[in-house]
């Protein structure tokens, strides 16, 4: 436990440094680690029955280790990219899933985003949650069984987390390692039927700290949502037919290959429907614009007319050829949009309602200005503020961040 609080206060250290100074420690740390790792690795195995037996059965963890070296390496590289790690930008650069853009193409965001990770503290829970119970779970069911379900709960997570939100951008190895977790609730369970190959009590109190650290970081931030629910009854699912003899033996790789391909059937036929969701907030942010755009050109307008220099007709024309125009093609394009995510339809529609009862107000206005009627025109004022109301509803929506970049 006291390890496992270094690490997360190191990670903080870390992540305020400067770049000279990460690469300074770097340098150094590296060395010791190594160091660490192996001779962590040999107490956590020595002198034990059940830890000798999973020796014995595969000698060396392979997957685990390399899950981990992989999110180390994208983090670091992450540290020392372009913008903040936190940014969604950054995140999209590195992998992270998206609708918009996974369900337009980029399926392989479903994989990637299990290894991008939006701060050091972040980073350091998940690899705590993986590594403390990877290492034994792996030497436990053999390699490929445990990629299998690292893997497909992983993915499967992601694509829950994408029909949930299809408007978040989504990271991390929540999913990957909650299905892990089913797989060692299951593993035990046909452990403890089989009276065979138990897992001790010892090894559960060895895991104890890493996987209390995970669960309370998920559940304080957030991330104990219906992608992690997910991720675990994929990982129990899947280990009750991987976990099965496992007593007696690694599981066979046939039998790992027939439930990947089952995995990747069921995320298929998940995805299908989610197919070509379409990112609004572009659209909708255009929608504010030509608020601006359009009232400032007829602002200009009008000072033409009170220095004398247009008449009223013309006025008119400016609204006639420049102002609905504008407003008629963003009202274009915005009709247009097909899948719609559901948080952005309340948006949508009052988008639309704005550019009708906009339009509006300026073609009262201008056919107000053509005919010399005062109380025309005050008409379409009374207009104006009612579309403005809808535009205020989208403004205030974009101070909240739900529309934007």
């Amino acid at each position: 436990m006291l390890f496992l609080c270094v690490l997360v206060i190191g990670g903080f250290a870390l992540y305020v440094m400067t770049p000279a100074e990460r690469i300074r420690l770097i340098q150094k740390a590296v060395p010791a680690l190594l160091l660490a790792k192996n001779t962590a690795i040999e107490i956590h195995t020595a002198r034990d029955p059940f830890f000798d037996a999973l020796r014995e059965r595969t000698p060396w963890p392979v997957v685990t280790p390399a899950i981990v070296l992989l999110n180390l390496f994208v983090f670091v590289r992450m540290l020392f990219g372009d913008g903040s790690l936190s940014d969604p930008d950054t995140l999209l650069a590195w992998g992270a899933s998206f609708g918009p853009r996974t369900t337009n193409g980029e399926w392989w965001r479903l994989g990637t985003s299990l290894f991008v990770h939006a701060g050091p503290l972040h980073l350091l829970t998940d690899m705590a949650g993986l590594a403390i119970a990877g290492l034994m779970l792996e030497r436990l069911v053999g390699h490929f069984a445990f990629a299998t379900v690292y893997l497909g709960a992983g993915i499967f997570a992601s694509l829950a987390s994408l029909s949930a939100d299809p408007m978040a951008v989504t990271s991390g190895s929540a999913g990957a390692i909650f299905g892990l977790y089913g797989l060692l609730l299951a593993s035990a369970g046909w452990g403890a039927l089989k009276r065979a190959l138990t897992i001790p009590m010892l090894a559960i109190k060895q895991m104890a700290p890493g996987m209390a650290i995970f669960l309370l970081y998920t559940l304080v931030t957030g991330r104990l949502d219906a992608a992690a629910v997910n991720g675990l009854v994929m990982g129990s699912i899947s280990g009750l037919v991987l976990a099965w003899g496992v007593s007696e033996r690694k599981t066979p790789a046939i039998r790992s290959a027939a439930a990947m391909a089952a995995t990747l059937v069921i995320v298929i036929a998940a995805a299908v429907p989610l197919r070509g969701f379409t990112d609004v907030k572009p659209e909708l942010a255009r929608v504010l614009a030509v608020e601006d755009r359009t009232t400032q050109l007829y602002d200009k307008a009008v000072k033409q007319f009170q220095l004398g220099s247009i008449d009223a007709e013309a006025l008119a024309q400016v609204i006639d050829t420049s102002v609905l125009p504008e407003l008629l093609a963003v009202s274009t394009r915005l009709k247009s949009i097909e899948r719609v995510p559901s948080e952005l339809k309340g948006l949508v529609t009052k988008a639309e309602e704005y550019l009708r009862v906009r339009a509006e107000s300026w073609r009262l206005r201008a056919d107000g200005l053509r005919k010399h009627e005062m109380p025309m025109v005050q008409r379409s004022d009374r207009t104006a503020r009612a579309a403005l109301d809808a535009y205020d509803a989208i403004k205030s929506a974009e101070d909240k961040s739900v529309v934007g970049q």
